[in-house]
């Protein structure tokens, strides 16, 4: 069955493009707020629900969303911004029953990236998208999540990763394994999860190294995106 819900991560404080924007999500690209890039490109994906986890700038988030006009059902819910991202996953699995698409409010994606994730589930643990275009122009090599591959499955995830033969692009289809994995740590992070599930080997992939997409986290990546904005076949 292919997963119709989304769980969008925009709580962080986005720092690095405080120059551009007070707050990440609505960072504009390409005359568009980032935030409704990912909502529409999940709806262009045939997703229907989102759930939009807010911590950092949630009350002017929470306005600009009360102001769209659907293309998605949102819901919100909240964490703190201070806390590692996967205490924003957790926020998010009240709002969720069974499978999700999980993504970053950051990243501007293609949306047949979106729809080839929902299409593959979860699997028994968890299924993240790869690009194995190592060297890639949009991507930052000091700042991109590195990801070690055999076969189908997850073997090693991080920054800074050697040897590495993949890239993770932020887009996963997640399950209740995930949830329960974020549960027993400390200090969860969507990496240290990603790290128990590949772990028992339930953490899986999927090649989607023929779409496009970038994590907008600075200005040089900033200039990258509108750049494809610009181009006249991207969304």
């Amino acid at each position: 069955m292919t997963i119709t819900t989304a769980i969008v991560l925009a709580a962080g404080e986005g720092s690095r493009l405080r120059s551009s924007a007070p707050y990440k999500p609505l960072c504009e690209v390409g005359g568009k707020a980032l935030i409704d890039h990912a909502l529409d490109g999940l709806a262009a994906a045939g997703l229907s629900r989102a759930v939009v986890v807010l911590g950092y700038g949630q009350a002017a988030i929470r306005d600009h969303l009360a102001r769209r006009t659907a293309s998605i059902a949102v819901e919100i819910a909240t964490s703190d911004p201070r806390l590692p991202n996967g205490v924003s996953v957790l926020a998010a699995a009240a709002h969720v029953s069974g499978e999700a698409l999980l993504s970053m409010c950051d990243h501007l994606v293609d949306p047949a990236l979106y729809a080839r994730l929902a299409k593959a589930g979860s699997g028994s643990g968890l299924r993240l998208g790869i690009d194995r275009r190592l060297g890639h122009g949009w991507v930052d090599p000091l700042d991109v999540t590195c990801v070690r591959t055999d076969g189908d499955r997850i073997v090693a995830i991080g920054k800074g990763l050697e040897p590495h033969d993949a890239y993770d692009t932020g887009v996963f289809a997640v399950g209740p394994a995930l949830f329960e994995a974020l549960g027993t740590l400390a200090e969860p992070s969507l990496t240290e999860g990603v790290r128990v599930l590949a772990a028992a080997g339930t953490a899986e992939i999927v090649d989607v190294s023929d779409c496009s997409w970038i994590d907008v986290d600075d200005p040089p990546a900033l200039a990258l995106a509108e750049g494809w904005m610009a181009q006249p076949a991207a969304a």
